[in-house]
C-alpha cells in the first residue's frame, strides 16, 4: 500500500511540471532611466515652466479668465504631452499634440470658468509627459467677488 501511494505521489508531481520553458529576466528586459542616486542614465526630454502659478487677482462670479503656461523643453529629447487634465470641470486646459523637439517653447492654455463660485478658489492642472517625473503640477488662483444685487 505505502509503494502504491508513493507511486502515485510522484506521477503527480510529474504530470504537474508544466513544459514551459522559463526565460530569466536580463538587463534589456528592464529599463530604468534613473541611477541609484537618482541621476538620469538616459537622455530624456525635460519641461521647464516659466511660472507654475498664475493668480488671476480678483474676477466676478460668472467670468471666465484664461492663462497661457509658458514652458520649454530643456532636455535632449522631443518632448510628448499626452494629456493634461484640471482638478474640476470649471478648469479646462489645452495643450499642443505635436511633439516640442529640444529648445523649443510652447504653451498650455487654461480656461477657468467661475460661474456658480465664490471666494478664494485654487485649481491645479495635471500635465502628463514623457519627462521624469512624468506628472507636473501647474496651479491657477482667484478671488471670485459676487456682485450684490439691488434690491
Amino acid at each position: 500500500m505505502k509503494k502504491l501511494l508513493f507511486s502515485f505521489s510522484l506521477l503527480v508531481l510529474i504530470s504537474c511540471e508544466d513544459g514551459n520553458d522559463k526565460k530569466t529576466i536580463d538587463s534589456e528586459d528592464v529599463s530604468n532611466s534613473a541611477t541609484a542616486d537618482g541621476k538620469s542614465s538616459k537622455d530624456l526630454p525635460e519641461i521647464k515652466f516659466e511660472e507654475e502659478l498664475f493668480d488671476f487677482g480678483k474676477i466676478t462670479q460668472g467670468e471666465k479668465v484664461t492663462h497661457a503656461f509658458s514652458f520649454k523643453n530643456t532636455g535632449s529629447k522631443s518632448l510628448i504631452i499626452t494629456g493634461a487634465s484640471g482638478s474640476c470641470g470649471c478648469t479646462v486646459p489645452e495643450w499642443p499634440k505635436e511633439p516640442i523637439n529640444p529648445g523649443q517653447s510652447a504653451k498650455i492654455n487654461v480656461v477657468f470658468s467661475s460661474e456658480g463660485k465664490s471666494g478664494i478658489q485654487e485649481k491645479t492642472i495635471t500635465v502628463v509627459t514623457n519627462c521624469e517625473p512624468a506628472t507636473r503640477i501647474i496651479r491657477i488662483k482667484t478671488e471670485i467677488i459676487v456682485a450684490e444685487v439691488a434690491k
